[in-house]
């Protein structure tokens, strides 16, 4: 078996990369579209800095869905950052963006999707599970210790009652 190249792409991480995709196309167009009008007023103008971001997470989105669906597997970690930049677009009005950013963070958490990821990067799909540290075991002792002899208690003393 060669080990070189990744098993099968799952199914979820093909509908994060289409999915990406998608919402990469949309917000290049929405971004293009609020720059557009942005640039008729005096105050878009100033506000123009903001309306460039859906595009530039539109490129983003892009480049990273195409190494998702590229025939030959890239190596590639999950983008969570693409994911929660998706999901803050709905502050500029993509609500159809903030939908795929959701899903994209509950897919990138499904055991066989973090398995492919794992095993795209050449990393074992041990090595990304925590690892717990055993407890090392104590050293036999080579010579009995001598006990030492236990000093009697002393007594204990009740308390004096004092009638009034």
């Amino acid at each position: 078996m060669n080990t070189s190249h990744p098993a099968q792409k799952p199914g979820l991480v093909t509908a994060i990369a289409v999915l990406t995709l998608t919402s990469g196309i949309i917000n290049l167009f929405w971004g293009f579209v609020a720059s557009a009008t942005a640039l008729g007023t005096i105050v878009g103008v100033i506000c123009l800095p903001i309306t460039i971001l859906p595009t530039i997470l539109g490129i983003f989105e892009i480049i990273y869905a195409a190494k998702l669906l590229s025939a030959q597997p890239q190596p590639v970690q999950p983008s969570q950052p693409i994911a929660i930049f998706e999901i803050l677009a709905f502050l500029l009005g993509n609500i159809f963006s903030m939908v795929v950013g959701i899903l994209s963070l509950i897919f990138y958490n499904d055991l066989t999707v973090k398995e492919y990821f794992a095993q795209l990067n050449g990393m074992t799909a041990a090595a990304s599970a925590p690892v717990t540290p055993q407890p090392e075991p104590l050293p036999a002792p080579s010579e009995p210790t001598p006990e030492l002899p236990q000093q009697p208690e002393k007594p204990k003393r009740g308390r004096k009652v004092t009638d009034k």
